[in-house]
């Protein structure tokens, strides 16, 4: 009786919009009281996600991502990439989707990105010949597109949380941001062809390849280009450690952007870091009393239960595969991606082992899925803040992302069903 008053309570406090962490931790404290566990595993559990190495890597690159924001790199990568690829059939579209991808994945936020790129895009795109609806849905889906490279905040942070696991096949966060590339690069090529041929018969307006003002565009990017290279380079070759990479990325940003090129005032910095870190907390929080969570339903035999119960419906590999996708695209719609991954990985994660799928394949479709989620009609998050944005009616930007989530939707069953796209460059 008390077990089913205590759920009903945390059940409706959720439903009342109590915070995120306080409904875990009250059902984690709540499992630990009725197996007569001691309340001090949660204190051990977040001194453990303390002791995490690669964990520092999570708050050097939200708070690099968060000065770039504020720069004027965006701006700059818009203006080069377009002297650049402008000459090709649809070479803005495919301009957008590159530019898109890299911002994301240096920021981590899919909102950031729409509203700082996609303000840039959208009249440009307007401006060239592209028609409303199709520039709409593409800055719209646009903006998630770098969630797989690294160094993405939502990769960092499935590492984090699978490596508090026992995992009978580790893996590294490097693993991780080589995994992702593949995909990514899938997707945005993907995305580029059906731009080509759904727009052929649009009389498009193409930049002049012109060697000189690509040159000079160039020079504005002097010190913006090292930036990845200093990061994906110094990881991909190993290098650097990813929490080494992370910072020298935080330096630099700062050194570049605040003393250099001065597009950071050096008073904001205080504010950026307030912002980034409060971030960072909260995600840490819900991290913390998550993996508490987890190891009552651990010792509960929940994911066992689960499994069990799942398996009396879903006997192969392929089906399962397939009712994954499903729940990760609702909850993508539903939940906000560092939510979707502190609850839901502890859960599926042993469940896809046996199974027979690897880890770090199932930490590239989830986040495949999430980043669909984004723009997953209803409740997708990316709809209503383009909504907001572009001051467009919430139905029209649903009609504008469809023809996107198709495309996007048959490349995430080639990287689901298809794990050599995800593990090429790893022996696993």
């Amino acid at each position: 009786m008390i077990g089913w008053l205590g759920t009903f309570l945390i059940a409706a406090s959720a439903l009342a919009g109590l915070p995120l962490f306080i409904v875990i931790l009250a059902a984690a404290m709540f499992g630990f009281i009725l197996a007569d566990v001691p309340l001090t595993v949660i204190a051990i559990e977040l001194y453990r996600l303390i002791d995490t190495p690669m964990l520092l890597a999570l708050p050097l690159f939200t708070f690099s991502g968060y000065v770039l924001a504020e720069s004027g790199l965006s701006l700059r990568l818009v203006r080069f990439t377009s002297r650049v690829m402008g000459w090709m059939p649809a070479g803005l579209a495919v301009v957008s989707f590159f530019v898109c991808a890299f911002f994301t994945a240096f920021t981590g936020a899919s909102g950031v990105t729409i509203v700082a790129v996609g303000a840039l895009l959208f009249p440009a795109l307007l401006a060239g010949g592209y028609n409303e609806r199709y520039s709409l849905g593409l800055v719209t889906t646009s903006g998630s597109l770098g969630l797989l490279l690294a160094p993405s905040l939502p990769l960092i942070l499935y590492g984090v949380i699978a490596q508090q696991m026992d995992l009978p096949a580790s893996f590294s966060l490097r693993d991780l941001f080589l995994a992702g590339a593949i995909p990514a690069l899938l997707m945005i090529l993907s995305l580029s062809v059906y731009s080509v041929w759904v727009t052929k018969d649009l009389s498009l307006v193409r930049e002049q390849f012109d060697g000189a003002e690509v040159l000079i565009q160039f020079q504005e990017l002097k010190w913006d280009i090292p930036l990845p290279f200093i990061v994906l380079g110094g990881i991909y070759s190993g290098l650097f450690a990813v929490s080494e990479a992370a910072a020298v990325t935080s330096a630099y940003v700062v050194l570049v952007y605040v003393f250099v090129k001065k597009e950071v005032n050096l008073s904001s910095v205080p504010r950026i870091v307030k912002e980034s870190m409060m971030m960072v907390g909260g995600i840490l929080l819900i991290l913390g009393v998550s993996l508490a969570f987890t190891n009552y339903l651990i010792d509960a035999e929940v994911p066992q239960a689960l499994f069990s119960w799942i398996n009396e419906f879903v006997k192969s590999k392929v089906a399962f595969l397939l009712l994954l996708n499903v729940v990760l695209l609702l909850l993508g719609a539903i939940l906000d991606i560092f939510s979707a991954l502190v609850i839901m990985v502890p859960l599926i994660l042993p469940l896809a082992i046996s199974y027979g799928v690897d880890p770090v394949h199932l930490g590239i479709i989830f986040l495949a899925n999430m980043q669909i989620g984004y723009f997953t009609p209803p409740i997708g998050m990316n709809l209503f803040i383009a909504s907001y944005r572009f001051k467009k009616p919430i139905s029209e930007v649903y009609l504008a992302t469809l023809p996107f989530m198709g495309v996007l939707l048959i490349v995430l069953a080639l990287i689901t069903y298809l794990p050599e796209i995800s593990l090429f460059f790893l022996d696993r």
